[in-house]
């Protein structure tokens, strides 16, 4: 890549947060707005977006869940009607106090997430058992008045859906907490290839005012974790705070069990972090809006452009293709889709026409292939095929070596900081243990894995009884 091109990007090795952050702007994924914190999708970032939830809205529909809309604000009094749920929020909500010169008589709150806004729909809507199961869906922004704040990870606005259902039982709600993270758990290893740990939160960890709290867990290239996507059993208190009953099959009346679940643009940071290198982007061909760019070689000459536009209307028809016929130089256009992690090149000049080939490099690998027309559109395919598969076993890789079970707190010390990465260590399940490792080494519960292992019969911190696996990490 040319020095001229990157010399504002940073090497990963030298400084990863810089790195990520001059990749997401030389990318031309966002650009900062004016309010600290809150950035602006540029299009490329946004068509990313657009595919992920493409994917995921049409996962989600296929479970049989139908799509609605919440208002904006959220009046305080019915957010203080579930009271663990407004503590575990307050530091994050920004309030509305005025509306034009006019002082309101009711604080609004600018939603930070909606289950009080579905829970007194649902009591106006729910009756009967027949009336259940409820099962929406919102594609929305929500605001966090965050403290730090990172493009994609971390922002006072962003964009998701969050999902909230109604069930008769604990045992439909529990399947639906379920289902919806396995949901998760396929759209990122399936479709962005980045590989992701199932489990549960602790309850220090877990959402506020939820039964218990479900999680993916991802290790991004620098060794901190980040959650990925949360689905959580809320149990029966928002119903019971809201009046959420219905008539059951006994006659009798009886409270919903409710879930929610998450899933957010911060997932685009995790992509940025799992795949990316020196050069930018890496975007997995299932998620990538171009899958292929053509650069034709030498356009000035005669029945180049005229050759390369026949390309892409043959290749469009099985992949998502695009070209440059820019008057800019080969040699910036191809750092250009470098910078931005398009999955495939396709390069063809005169040459390459006399001669019925292109030639085809990989953004993953950099590897040069050159292709016979005859079979192009198979190879296309093959090759990005390749390339997703490649990702994921990649990542996979790095989750693996950056993986370490250990039994003793000094072990888990030395090893968070020589190693970093997933810390695999037994918990007795006190809290006071939990805030201890993170006020000791900056490493938080990220979860209890659903494949439990007894490593060790002790606690990592006070040598008690070791009751569950965790796993610890730095994380976002």
């Amino acid at each position: 890549m040319s020095k001229d091109f990157v010399k504002d990007v940073t090497s990963m090795k030298d400084d990863f947060a810089q790195w990520y952050t001059d990749v997401v702007t030389k990318a031309e994924l966002i650009d900062y707005s004016s309010v600290r914190g809150s950035m602006i999708l540029r299009p490329y970032g946004y068509a990313i977006w657009e595919n992920i939830q493409k994917e995921l809205d049409s996962q989600i529909k296929q479970t049989g869940h139908e799509n609605v809309y919440m208002p904006l604000f959220i009046p305080e009094s019915l957010l203080q009607k579930e009271k663990d749920h407004i503590e575990g929020f307050a530091p994050e909500v920004a309030w509305v106090t005025h509306g034009g010169e006019e002082k309101l008589t009711e604080r609004l709150c600018v939603r930070p997430t909606s289950e009080v806004l579905f829970a007194e729909h649902f009591k106006n809507i729910i009756h009967s058992y027949r009336d259940l199961p409820k099962l929406y869906n919102q594609w929305s922004n929500v605001v966090r008045w965050e403290k730090t704040t990172r493009p994609f990870l971390r922002t006072l606005e962003f964009l998701w859906q969050e999902g909230h259902t109604c069930h008769e039982t604990d045992e439909e709600a529990h399947e639906e907490t379920v289902r919806m993270l396995n949901v998760y758990a396929k759209l990122c290893e399936e479709y962005l290839a980045i590989p992701v740990i199932k489990g549960q939160k602790t309850e220090k960890e877990k959402f506020a005012g939820a039964k218990y709290t479900y999680t993916i867990e991802s290790l991004m290239h620098d060794g901190k974790a980040l959650q990925s996507g949360t689905s959580h059993h809320l149990g029966d208190g928002f119903a019971k705070a809201f009046g959420i009953e219905f008539t059951n099959r006994e006659g009798k009346l009886q409270t919903v069990q409710q879930t929610s679940w998450g899933f957010t643009t911060r997932i685009i940071g995790a992509m940025i972090m799992v795949h990316g290198d020196d050069r930018g982007l890496v975007v997995p061909p299932k998620i990538a809006p171009t899958q292929l760019m053509i650069l034709p070689i030498a356009q000035h000459k005669e029945g180049v452009l005229d050759f390369a536009y026949d390309l892409k209307d043959k290749l469009s028809k099985t992949v998502r293709t695009g070209i440059d016929a820019s008057d800019k130089k080969p040699g910036w256009k191809f750092n250009e889709y470098e910078m931005k992690g398009i999955p495939l090149r396709l390069e063809v000049g005169p040459r390459d026409i006399e001669q019925k080939q292109v030639i085809l490099v990989r953004r993953d690998t950099g590897e040069k292939q050159t292709v016979s027309l005859h079979n192009l559109e198979t190879q296309v395919q093959e090759i990005l095929n390749d390339i997703q598969y490649s990702l994921f076993e990649k990542a996979k890789t790095h989750r693996e070596n950056k993986t370490t079970a250990v039994t003793t707190f000094d072990e888990f010390k030395n090893q968070l900081v020589q190693k970093g990465g997933f810390i695999k260590a037994m918990w007795c399940g006190d809290e006071a243990c939990e805030n201890y490792i993170k006020d000791e080494t900056g490493a938080t519960s990220r979860c209890l894995p659903f494949d439990q292992e007894k490593i060790s019969e002790k606690c990592v911190c006070c040598e008690q009884e070791g009751k569950h696996l965790v796993y610890w990490a730095k994380a976002y």
